[in-house]
């Protein structure tokens, strides 16, 4: 698992390269496909990598500073920076950032997460199989499970032993949540469609804290 500094950009570097391969064989139906990521579309989901990924502390302050605080304020007008012409040209935007080693703060994990979950965002509405490594997955789960940031993880994982089937990762105590390791990181990030790849005692807590009205 990476753990350094230069470990973990060089697994971010390799998560956004592996999804620009992914989003290079998309027909122009696909970038207008619904994501997992609310009411974003492929592109816009893309063009929100590359801001995330180009933006440094003092512009990130000063970003907030004019949205008022408000982190949908920011986001909107991020994004907006970065999309294209063109599903083309947002791409051709995001393979400009795939090497960037640029963050807000020193929280790299949960950059990382925000490649890591947004790729399937995108990936698992389009049938696209790729998945993010193991190497990228565990310092994200361990992130998720002891800190909120930009989402409210380790609330959702309190009080629940999460357990992965496919790697050396155990946390937490509590009713039990067993099951791939992408799909519990996933779920942390309130994605309840990998809800169903989930087994244990556990589950009906975990789907009542990320199900809408839970």
């Amino acid at each position: 698992m990476a753990t350094t500094t230069d470990g973990l950009w060089q697994v971010t570097h390799a998560e956004r390269a592996s999804l620009a391969r992914d989003l290079a064989t998309l027909t122009p139906e696909q970038w207008r496909s619904a994501t997992l990521c609310g009411e974003w579309d492929v592109e816009h989901v893309t063009a929100h990598l590359s801001a995330a990924a180009s933006v440094s502390r003092w512009p990130w302050i000063r970003s907030m500073l004019s949205a008022g605080f408000r982190p949908h304020v920011h986001n909107r007008r991020r994004l907006a920076e970065h999309l294209g012409a063109s599903p083309a040209g947002t791409l051709d935007r995001f393979r400009d950032v795939v090497g960037l080693s640029v963050a807000p703060s020193s929280d790299l994990p949960a950059y990382l997460g925000e490649v890591v979950v947004h790729a399937q965002d995108i990936r698992r509405p389009l049938g696209i199989t790729t998945r993010p490594g193991v190497d990228a997955l565990l310092p994200v789960a361990g992130f998720f499970v002891a800190r909120n940031f930009t989402v409210p993880s380790r609330r959702t994982a309190a009080g629940l032993r999460l357990v992965a089937t496919d790697a050396a990762f155990e946390a937490g105590e509590g009713p039990e949540v067993r099951g791939p390791l992408l799909a519990l990181v996933m779920c942390l990030a309130g994605r309840a469609a990998y809800l169903e790849g989930l087994d244990g005692p556990g589950v009906p807590v975990l789907a009542g804290r990320i199900l809408p009205g839970g």
